[in-house]
């Protein structure tokens, strides 16, 4: 198996701190491979200098040669590109250059007949069909229309999507990919998820997403303390490996630190004979110092702080409607929330999940209906944006901004030092600056000062993002315990299933639905529904299958979806008449070979349409 890209004895640092040393690992073709490890391990970096963002302090990486390397960051910059279209299509790819007229016409100039038809000529000459629907499927999955935008127009979500647009378009030999599923919906991840296992893809790529990583990588590799430790199988084969590694290394941590009492005990008798002990014993004293200074049990974040006492009523919702630009995201929408609800929010991008919440905290008037809170409910939210912080602040400043002591759960009061070691913030880092933290623990930090406000009705628009797969493990403990209201928004269905039994589902037009049960139970009930659909379609008089449409499609797409209906039944009627030309009898050996390639040829053409025509089918109805 060929290595694509390897690192050999790799060493980085950052403000006099070292990430890792000594790293060697190596990416054949066809591996998929999730990096994981705790905020601040080096994951990220890892993978930019594996990219080569920038280069190492020690070592180096050494790429296949003509190796094409597609890098997918977390922020992604643009370089020269002003608008989508400058980004997505390659100047020097004729294909992609005839695909970009194409859909600018279709897009700025539809009626422009002649031209349009000149185009589709050239797109068939140069046999860039197939490449046009591949890149207009993967541009619509991630909600890119409109190829003449301004870069600098599009929020953040939107550049993660459009850097990840072209880096499925362009299929390098090795994706690095740094946290993919953050900013897409559950639909398109589902959909992700599905192209990565397609083919014998490379991958390796840091995700907090625990579903997205079980159902896409094989292998698993972790940075702990500096060090890779791989483990050969998925997420569920990694968790039961890494818990009997570490209860091996509690076993000898307990052993070390016996035999170190010992040896200290030992180092401290006759300081002035000192020159005459074992110098082995001596330097075997410090290997097992360091060895038990770096392999100790590692701290976890207990989150257990105090939750305010919560009245009869809690909050309710009456007749609420909220639009935008004419579009209806909220429509005479009522809810009486009750204690211990835990509700979940879903829905595509857009659809309104972030405007029913800044309604419900007040950040936002609804345009009619009523938000009644009741007395004694304390709201605590988690927002995507996040806590802007202070680079030059020190961590400890900032929570002690917000209390010097803090009440937890079973009613002791600790320091805001002792609560940051708590949180994974050691007392180097607590008096280190915001600047030289990772932003899984800005989130941390931001989550930390949330919960010291001790809220009754707690609210997270997608509290994933960032966090390292630890840290979200025991944000899960804490809120399985939680006692007070809860309301989620997250793209992680893992977490949806664990943590919500009921939905508030943002259908479009205004529509919520009310839906009793977790996010599994939704999609398998809309998967029953689809089958069903499918079951019943309808068949015109031309054999071409169509269904009722319940939401319309883009002026281009319902333009598509009338031309495959015409284009389908006329390349059924040719296959007809060439298989009844092909059963007559009256052909030489040479014409059936020609006329049977001539029919596969069609039947491979009728494939693609039908494909193209379902997906665009339910497009219309979603």
């Amino acid at each position: 198996m060929s290595t694509y890209l390897s690192a050999e004895n790799l060493g980085h640092s950052f403000h006099d701190h070292w990430l890792f040393k000594n790293l060697t690992i190596g990416i054949n073709r066809g591996r998929r491979v999730a990096l994981v490890g705790i905020n601040g391990a080096g994951k990220s970096t890892l993978l930019k200098l594996l990219a080569g963002q920038f280069l190492p302090v020690e070592g180096k990486v050494v790429q296949a040669r003509d190796l094409r390397m597609g890098y997918l960051e977390q922020d992604p910059s643009f370089d020269k590109a002003y608008t989508i279209s400058d980004y997505i299509f390659h100047s020097d790819n004729k294909q992609q250059q005839l695909i970009r007229q194409y859909e600018e016409l279709l897009e700025n100039d539809p009626d422009n007949t002649k031209a349009i038809d000149k185009i589709t000529e050239e797109i068939s000459d140069s046999n860039a069909w197939e490449y046009e629907y591949k890149i207009k499927t993967i541009l619509g999955r991630l909600d890119i229309h409109h190829l003449n935008q301004k870069i600098d127009t599009l929020s953040g979500g939107q550049k993660k999507r459009l850097a990840l647009a072209r880096l499925l378009i362009e299929d390098p030999d090795v994706y690095l990919l740094d946290e993919p599923t953050n900013h897409l919906d559950i639909d398109t991840i589902e959909w992700l998820e599905k192209l990565m296992t397609e083919g014998a893809k490379t991958i390796l790529m840091v995700t907090h997403d625990r579903y997205f990583l079980d159902n896409v990588c094989n292998e698993i590799l972790e940075i702990d303390n500096g060090k890779i430790i791989p483990y050969l199988g998925n997420y569920g084969y990694y968790l039961e490996k890494k818990a009997e590694r570490e209860s091996t290394l509690e076993l000898q941590f307990q052993k070390n630190t016996n035999l170190l009492k010992k040896e200290l005990e030992w180092m401290r008798r006759q300081p002035q004979a000192r020159g005459t002990k074992s110098k082995a014993r001596i330097d075997a004293f410090y290997d097992l110092e360091d060895q038990t200074k770096n392999n100790g049990l590692k701290g976890k974040v207990e989150l257990s702080v105090k939750t305010a006492r919560q009245g009869n009523k809690i909050l309710e919702l009456h007749h609420l409607y909220k639009g935008f630009n004419n579009q209806n995201l909220v429509e005479n929408f009522n809810y009486v929330f009750k204690k211990g609800d835990r509700i979940g929010l879903a829905g595509k991008n857009g659809s309104g999940k972030s405007t029913l919440l800044n309604m419900i905290t007040g950040g936002l008037a609804p345009d009619k209906g009523t938000v009644e809170k009741g007395e004694t409910t304390v709201m605590g939210y988690f927002h995507q944006s996040g806590i802007v912080f202070k680079e030059d602040d020190r961590v400890i400043d900032v929570v002690k901004n917000v209390a010097e002591f803090i009440t937890m759960a079973d009613g002791k009061t600790i320091s805001a030092s002792a609560l940051l070691t708590l949180f994974l913030f050691p007392p180097k880092k607590q008096y280190g600056f915001i600047a030289n933290l990772s932003g899984g623990e800005k989130k941390r930090l931001q989550l930390m000062n949330l919960l010291m406000k001790n809220p009754n009705f707690l609210i997270l628009d997608e509290p994933t993002n960032d966090l390292d797969i630890d840290t979200l493990n025991v944000l899960e403990e804490f809120l399985t315990n939680y006692t007070g209201v809860l309301m989620l928004v997250s793209h992680d269905r893992y977490l949806l299933d664990k943590l919500t039994d009921q939905l508030f589902i943002m259908e479009g037009e205004g529509r919520v639905r009310i839906f009793n049960g977790n996010y599994s139970s939704y999609r398998y009930e809309q998967e029953i529904a689809k089958q069903e659909a499918k079951n019943n379609l309808i068949v015109d008089k031309t054999g071409t299958k169509t269904q009722p449409k319940k939401s319309k499609l883009s002026f281009k797409e319902l333009k598509e979806l009338e031309g495959l209906d015409k284009e389908i039944a006329a390349v059924e009627n040719k296959i007809k008449a060439l298989t009844e030309e092909l059963n007559s009898g009256s052909l030489d050996h040479q014409q059936l070979i020609d006329l049977a390639r001539q029919i596969e040829g069609l039947n491979n053409q009728m494939d693609e349409k039908s494909i193209r025509w379902i997906e665009l089918t339910e497009l219309n109805e979603s």
